[in-house]
């Protein structure tokens, strides 16, 4: 990632440079991973929004193509026939309007009735433009709501008056809010929000609406870009996942080595400790959405332990998965964090408010996202307007993340009483639930395939759109499995689909969460696959394996199936399995309590 696009950035400089930024990461980005088709449909100038948010979504690993409308033509693009839009076939369509697009505002001479018509009417034009979308497109729909006006005809007055803009406004966006609530696949683009950040005054400077129709003042636009870029790097599951934290100066004022705990600064009995406190609740607070917390510091163990047990700390050792206290380099801290989650260090989001040690980590790590801490009552606000953990999907399996690490802890731990591997595996009484793709899962299962890099035998990604139409389709097998043990739930931890061909099945994608990878979960996986082809009379099978920069632990995967190599290009490799009658089950560990097809003889 390059540096420079990573919040808070010089927004003068990106727009002076983007043509040199977007050719660098062209050039020197590996290949990209996602690739999206974006309609986007303004009611006003969008050129250099477009071209911020390309910048900003190469730079998260997606390469994005577009289609932009006309100027003010985003509902007649929708509402007619339009060829163009209909060959590009976007995966999302975003629509940029803004407060100079509402049509109808009320006036004082309106009676309460006329406003609440007005009201319905402008939002009746909004809905049938998305209801079309989602007929004709099935795409992922994200929507601007509306920023307060620039000024205020009432006053103060302006706010609460049903006669109101600004008054308005906000019933407008609660509409809109509720659609999103009850809508899967639409989301809200906040600018009501980041507008009053910027400073409403700056944001809707009227020179630039006059001058070249945009509806934001031209040096607000790299903000608003990038906070658009985080809604779609988290719908294609570009999300962080972790914190690595220091601690010193950190989560606390002061070195508990050289201080001592009792003359820590942090607690509500003065403004700096107060400061530290309120940080270290909204790290809490990202726990509580299934966010890893981790320590990584240059700190004695047992004193880090002590600081975390001042009574005025308010996130305590059990808080944190990995606590990572020692003399090492933090590189080598935060590549040990990240075989120890099982996850990518790209995947972590690295704090510290020592330059030297922000800068050591960056060059060993350049996907890491690296926050330089400077100044404790800024704290929340750079991690938070950073967008890592930007929330498009909430589930229970999120809820419960933290309890499912812990749970892993638990497992490795039962690993070392056992003799053998194959003993350890059976004394985990595991279950399996392997079904064929359910409505009520399309969202997790998205979510899976998405934000799924190492056991990713494709590398391909899938929108929900996409997902819904292989579900329903009769040319595809789609299977996913659930895994319990007697430590807990893991929840929907792997997916296969194979597109049928005559009497052959493509294996187009197989992914499955590392953290349960070689517990037997892919034999049985295999077993339903099987038992599907015999079904369907399909007699030989096809996977496919591409390379790249973190799927290498798969590369051998249907080697070890049992299937025979066919081809091999550019490290890429072909397989095939010939699907026998008298198959003979490799499931022989985990009970199957319900499935769909019967693998195995």
């Amino acid at each position: 990632m390059m540096k420079e696009l990573e919040y808070p950035f010089d927004s003068d400089f990106l727009l002076k440079k983007r043509k040199k930024i977007k050719e660098y990461l062209l050039k020197n980005l590996s290949e990209p991973e996602i690739r999206v088709k974006i309609g986007i449909l303004g009611g006003s100038t969008t050129k250099d929004i477009v071209s911020m948010l390309e910048i900003f979504l190469l730079n998260f690993g997606i390469t994005p193509e577009f289609y932009e409308s006309g100027y003010n033509q985003y509902w007649q693009d929708v509402m007619f026939p339009n060829p163009e839009l209909d060959k590009f076939q976007p995966d999302i369509i975003y629509i940029h309007t803004s407060n100079r697009n509402i049509e109808s505002y009320p006036g004082v001479e309106n009676t309460a009735s006329e406003i609440d018509g007005l009201l319905e009417k402008e939002y009746a034009r909004f809905y049938e433009m998305w209801e079309r979308i989602r007929r004709s497109y099935h795409s992922v729909i994200i929507q601007n709501n509306f920023e307060y006006p620039y000024y205020r005809l009432l006053g103060n007055r302006d706010g609460y008056d049903i006669h109101g803009k600004t008054y308005f406004i906000r019933r407008l966006n609660q509409k809109f809010y509720e659609y999103a609530q009850n809508t899967e696949g639409f989301y809200i683009h906040d600018i009501n929000y980041i507008s009053s950040a910027y400073g409403l005054k700056e944001w809707s400077d009227p020179f630039y609406w006059y001058m070249y129709k945009y509806s934001l003042c031209f040096q607000a636009i790299p903000e608003f870009a990038y906070n658009l870029a985080n809604i779609i790097k988290a719908l294609y599951g570009k999300n962080k996942k972790a914190v690595a934290v220091d601690l010193d100066n950190c989560l606390w004022g002061g070195v508990v080595g050289d201080d001592g705990i009792e003359n820590l600064k942090m607690g509500s009995e003065e403004a700096v400790g107060e400061a530290y406190l309120a940080f270290q609740k909204y790290l809490k607070e990202l726990k509580s959405l299934g966010i890893l917390l981790t320590v990584n510091s240059k700190n004695d163990l047992e004193n880090a332990i002590k600081g975390l047990r001042h009574p005025d700390c308010a996130l305590k050792p059990e808080d944190f998965q990995i606590l990572k206290a020692n003399w090492n380099r933090k590189s080598q801290n935060l590549s040990e964090i990240a075989k120890e989650l099982n996850i990518l260090e790209e995947s972590i989001i690295f704090l510290d408010d020592s330059p030297a040690e922000c800068e050591e980590v960056r060059c060993c790590f350049p996907e890491v996202a690296v926050v330089e801490m400077k100044a404790v009552e800024h704290f929340i606000q750079d991690v938070d307007r950073g967008g890592y953990f930007e929330l498009v999907n909430y589930s229970q399996e999120d809820v419960k993340r933290n309890q499912m690490y812990q749970q892993n802890k638990q497992r490795k731990e039962a690993e070392k009483g056992y003799l053998s591997y194959e003993e350890y595996l059976m004394s985990l009484k595991m279950v399996a639930t392997i079904g064929i793709f359910e409505p009520v899962y399309i969202e997790r299962i998205v979510q899976l395939i998405n934000k799924t890099n190492q056991f990713n035998l494709t590398t391909r990604r899938y929108t929900k759109k996409e997902i819904e139409t292989i579900s329903e389709s009769k040319n595809y097998l789609h299977l996913y499995g659930k895994l319990d043990d007697r430590f807990g739930e893991n929840g929907i931890v792997t997916v296969i689909i194979g597109r049928k061909e005559q009497d052959l099945l493509h294996i187009e994608l197989w992914t499955m969460s590392c953290r349960v990878f070689k517990r037997g979960l892919e034999y049985a996986m295999f077993d339903a696959l099987v038992g599907f082809c015999k079904k369907e009379k399909i007699s030989a099978i096809k996977g496919y394996y591409y390379p790249s920069a973190k799927n290498s632990m798969v590369k051998d995967f249907y080697g070890e199936l049992g299937f025979a190599k066919v081809k091999e290009e550019d490290g890429g490799t072909e397989w095939k399995y010939r699907v026998q009658s008298l198959y003979k089950r490799k499931n022989n560990i985990i009970e199957i309590r319900e499935k769909t097809t019967n693998g195995g003889e």
